[in-house]
């Protein structure tokens, strides 16, 4: 959806929220605020733990297996994404590519670690229940890192913050999408397995630049996808925003262990 109010196109540049399929340059530019976000106290009970094959699901261009495998000695280090595109970029610093989508995967036997990185947000209640149904059916742990949780917090606040914000978390509700609530119930689902499950806070902070406009780009336009009636002033607003070099945003995550 293309948003236009006078002059200022509100479309974000590289990212299309709640889209499972991502831009390189989107996944370039933040992940330097993925890699200072994921809670590294969570490998710790992974140390000592024979981790011989890891599947790491949606990984994109492969941020989280640059972020995990210099902490972890691992075996064959699976890439799991349906965008050829991506995995080709993945697999420049190794890994075995698997294209295809993760409703094609049918088990993970002989898998030691699942893990990913802001995805479980993009999938339904049947889905993250089937994807915890095959970890613990295969024995395997799993690290999921960076799921929204909401409750974003914007520094100095705006009259228009708060509308922004229910539109935004509706529509990563939307089709059933779990959105925000996903981390929650991941850890749910975990525990009703018999898993041991861990959790940790995994925020963005993020200040003025070129992340902080793209990710508010990208959450107006879905806002305002959800509730046209936020259209007349969201010009204005990202106005407001992006003219304050000392806005500061902090995006709230879950991470999750379990094993």
């Amino acid at each position: 959806m293309r948003l236009r109010s006078g002059a200022m196109d509100l479309d974000a540049r590289f990212s299309t929220p709640g889209d499972p399929v991502c831009a390189p340059d989107w996944l370039a530019l933040r992940e330097p605020a993925d890699a200072a976000a994921r809670a590294s106290a969570l490998v710790e009970p992974l140390r000592g733990r024979s981790l011989a094959v890891v599947r790491d699901l949606g990984c994109g261009s492969g941020s989280m297996g640059r972020w995990l495998r210099p902490l972890l000695p691992t075996g064959p280090w699976y890439l799991h994404d349906r965008d050829p595109v991506l995995l080709e970029i993945a697999a420049r610093d190794g890994g075995i590519p698997v294209l295809g989508d993760l409703a094609a995967v049918d088990s993970f036997a002989g898998t030691d670690l699942v893990t990913c990185s802001a995805l479980l947000d993009l999938l339904t209640a049947p889905e993250v229940d089937r994807l915890v149904d095959l970890c613990v059916d295969a024995g395997a742990a799993a690290l999921f890192t960076l799921s929204v949780t909401g409750g974003v917090t914007l520094d100095p606040v705006d009259p228009l913050d708060a509308a922004v914000a229910a539109a935004f978390d509706a529509h990563q509700r939307r089709s059933d999408l779990l959105g925000p609530d996903a981390g929650a119930y991941a850890a749910e689902a975990f525990r009703s397995r018999g898993a041991r499950v861990e959790t940790a806070e995994s925020p963005w902070r993020l200040v003025a630049g070129p992340l902080l406009e793209e990710w508010l780009r990208g959450r107006l336009a879905a806002a305002v996808e959800q509730d046209p009636a936020l259209a007349p002033d969201a010009a204005a607003y990202l106005h407001r925003r992006l003219a304050n070099p000392d806005l500061r945003a902090v995006v709230p995550h879950i991470d999750l262990l379990a094993h």
